[in-house]
């Protein structure tokens, strides 16, 4: 498995390596997929405008919401997933011209590796098996409609604040 520092609790455990990958993987990585397909989604659009939906769908994650930040840490995680929601709502803006929509989610607690270290802290109830996670975003994108571009959602279809 991976091996990783572990969330940064304080100032003092951050790691300018573990926070420039946790950019790279989470914020980066997104951004340019996202550059690399648009040209394809565009062409798509274009020959049929009545085609199915057009979505840039980002990985996200709740802690990554600078306005419901109540417990600080997590530094590299949280900025990077900040950065992916900016990322998100900016092509959003640009896409949109072209009939596609971009979105993030936040998948919940899913019982995954990244998950493990704080299971013990999740209520039964809220820590979600791979698939059920799956079904549901899947079920949220389906669900999207145009005013939905640029929106931060979780795996239940609610809003989250930015």
């Amino acid at each position: 498995g991976k091996v990783t520092p572990g969330p940064e609790r304080s100032l003092a455990r951050i790691d300018r390596n573990w926070t420039e990958r946790s950019m790279a993987i989470n914020a980066i990585g997104p951004l340019m997929f996202s550059q690399a397909i648009l040209p394809m989604m565009k062409n798509l659009r274009q020959k049929d405008a009545n085609r199915a939906k057009a979505i840039i769908v980002n990985m996200s994650a709740r802690v990554g919401s600078i306005s419901d930040n109540e417990l600080g840490g997590w530094f590299s995680y949280r900025m990077s997933k900040a950065a992916l929601n900016m990322a998100t709502r900016t092509m959003a803006h640009e896409v949109k011209r072209y009939g596609v929509w971009a979105v993030s989610l936040h998948p919940g607690t899913t019982n995954t590796d990244l998950s493990k270290p704080f299971q013990g802290n999740v209520q039964k109830e809220r820590l979600f098996p791979v698939e059920f996670t799956v079904g549901q975003l899947l079920d949220v994108v389906d669900s999207l409609e145009e005013s939905h571009s640029g929106g931060f959602y979780d795996w239940a279809g609610k809003a989250l604040p930015f």
